[in-house]
């Protein structure tokens, strides 16, 4: 069943300006929705757009309208976490012809504390040269740098030198239950997990607003920003400065908080004015 023409259930991919945002992810391929430009979208787009959670630390809203997705990401050359992220990209892809998604996923890793609530964004993209379907996740802030073949005998796949698995399962009410997994320092983890029904632009609205505002919500109470890359993955956690590399090693490091400005700028490429740079160098009760 096609989606209605109720222009809530795509992703305004009409108001992306496609020549700014490549710029910005310094794709120059083919403007198809094919396999191949798929897999350089994704590669340029998590390599170069870094996750970030600072506005909300900044006291300032996420707004998810194209708009303002360009304004921030593209324009002033800032990132995003995973609504953001997906959200751009979704644009792009549906401005390029791709059939896209939208899916909630549910973070696994580290949990302690039982269930979490479904608040990870990810894409389920289809493209106009093959049957395969594909599961994009530019949101995460560690990868994949490719698309990843919702097809469970794929087995292991190696983007950059970084690995990952798709897994397929049963989850309540004998739903279709995915879960994705990676390799890190902790060894083979599960990441998140994730069914097939469908989400929308309003749907992804309301995770965000969770997760920007809720005291349960782990991303209102420090800074937390992450850059991947082929062969490394920086992660600045509070003040604390994590390096994580393919093979399972990693290197941390704490900083002060007179550090932060300089650090983002150097390590995760995101440049603050001033007066931002001098609110996420104040005391520790700034954050909530």
């Amino acid at each position: 069943m096609s989606k209605p023409a109720d222009p809530a259930y795509h992703w305004n991919g009409d108001e992306l300006d496609l020549d700014a945002y490549f710029a910005r992810i310094g794709f120059t391929g083919e403007r198809v929705p094919t396999v191949d430009t798929l897999r350089q979208l994704q590669y340029a787009h998590t390599t170069t757009i870094p996750f970030e959670n600072l506005e909300i630390i900044l006291g300032r809203p996420i707004l998810l309208d194209v708009e303002s997705l360009q304004d921030k990401m593209i324009r002033r050359r800032r990132g995003g976490y995973c609504y953001e992220n997906a959200g751009l990209f979704a644009a792009a892809l549906e401005r390029l012809g791709f059939g896209v998604t939208g899916l909630h996923g549910r973070i696994v890793m580290g949990a302690q504390s039982g269930l979490r609530p479904a608040t990870h964004a990810v894409l389920r993209v289809t493209t106009a040269d093959d049957d395969r379907v594909w599961l994009c996740d530019v949101g995460f802030g560690a990868g994949p740098l490719a698309p990843l073949e919702m097809n469970p005998a794929a087995g292991e796949v190696l983007a950059g030198d970084w690995r990952f698995r798709l897994e397929r399962g049963t989850g309540e009410l004998g739903s279709e239950l995915w879960t994705l997994h990676h390799f890190a320092r902790d060894g083979w983890i599960e990441r998140h997990t994730f069914t097939l029904n469908p989400q929308y632009r309003i749907d992804y609205a309301v995770g965000s607003h969770f997760v920007a505002t809720s005291p349960r919500s782990p991303f209102v109470t420090r800074p937390y920003v992450q850059r991947f890359r082929p062969d490394v993955h920086h992660v600045l956690d509070g003040t604390t400065l994590l390096t994580e590399y393919p093979d399972g090693s990693s290197e941390t490091r704490e900083l002060a908080l007179t550090d932060l400005p300089a650090t983002l700028s150097e390590v995760f490429d995101i440049d603050l004015d001033a007066a931002d740079s001098a609110t996420l160098s104040g005391e520790p009760a700034l954050y909530h």
